[in-house]
């Protein structure tokens, strides 16, 4: 099924997709389905897209049902848990990488890709302010990094101060354009560069460990949402797992007959049970305590 070209900014979504078919149905599902969301905001009336919005429809209801069983997909909250994890899980690699000094395509293509998921995210509702800041973070770094290698700079290593203009922003797919990391791409380290495909002939093997779990990555990509946030890149936040494993039990006090908690404070800490035992199925164990020691804050004192 060929992509119109007015649903260009999805593509990237559409290859990740198609790359987890067999390697993770569940995240090819969410992928399509907000390509899907999207590309109906983007152009639903014109017939090359309908066409396309409606054998995607099509491919969503086939793939639905035969992953019915599935809790990831019959149930919202777990599928949720299952991307966001996926997406902090190649997040945390490429940053791990990073701290380290180990700059190559595998640590480019994780940050990048772990934004795409993010993206995804948004089919389950507003992303958290946490995620929103890894996203923009994870592509910056992306441009970033790309930029110093083809210019034969060093990077520097870990988190550092962004430059919050107007090149810098929310651009979603559009700084791994067809022309390269350009639109959204000006960053300290160098300008807008090649293409990924030249960056693949000029940079060479990485080396880093191996390839990234999981996500695909191609070289052309069209625009997406755009728009410069008004955010201090300087106090971006990186997740706790990034710095070392969150093996440190909770100070929470101890649990005392007075506390009322609403429905929704129960909702809540099903969430982060259920958001543990997705992060468990990677053997994440830090993001697994993480959420834990949330329900048990909320359990015990009745707030987060």
């Amino acid at each position: 099924m060929a992509l119109p070209p007015q649903l260009k900014s999805i593509q990237h979504h559409m290859r990740t997709a198609q790359e987890h078919e067999k390697r993770d149905p569940v995240v090819a599902y969410y992928c399509r389905l907000y390509a899907m969301q999207t590309g109906m905001k983007l152009d639903s009336k014109t017939p090359e897209c309908r066409k396309f919005l409606i054998k995607l429809m099509d491919q969503l209801e086939t793939m639905k049902k035969e992953l019915s069983d599935n809790d990831s997909i019959s149930q919202e909250v777990v599928g949720n848990a299952h991307i966001e994890n996926y997406a902090l899980k190649m997040f945390l690699y490429a940053d791990t990488e990073d701290r380290s000094g180990r700059f190559h395509k595998n640590m480019i293509k994780s940050f990048y890709s772990a934004s795409l998921l993010l993206d995804v995210l948004s089919v389950f509702g507003e992303l958290s302010e946490e995620n929103i800041q890894h996203r923009k973070y994870a592509r910056w770094k992306a441009t970033y990094i790309h930029n110093c290698l083809k210019n034969g700079e060093t990077p520097q290593a870990g988190p550092m101060g962004m430059e919050d203009d107007e090149e810098a922003d929310e651009y979603g797919a559009e700084g791994f354009s067809a022309q390269g990391f350009s639109h959204g791409g000006s960053v300290r380290g160098g300008p807008p560069s090649e293409t990924y495909e030249d960056q693949n002939q000029s940079l060479g093997p990485g080396p880093g460990p191996g390839p990234a779990p999981g996500i695909g990555f191609s070289p052309s990509l069209g625009p997406g949402a755009s728009g410069p946030p008004n955010t201090n890149y300087n106090n971006i936040h990186i997740p706790p797992g990034a710095h070392a494993p969150a093996n440190t039990p909770a100070e929470l006090p101890p649990p005392t007959g007075g506390v009322h908690l609403s429905p929704e404070d129960f909702t809540k800490a099903q969430k982060y049970c259920k958001y543990a035992g997705s992060a468990l199925q990677y053997e994440d164990v830090g993001t697994a305590i993480q959420n834990l020691q949330k329900a048990l804050k909320l359990l015990t004192t009745g707030k987060e």
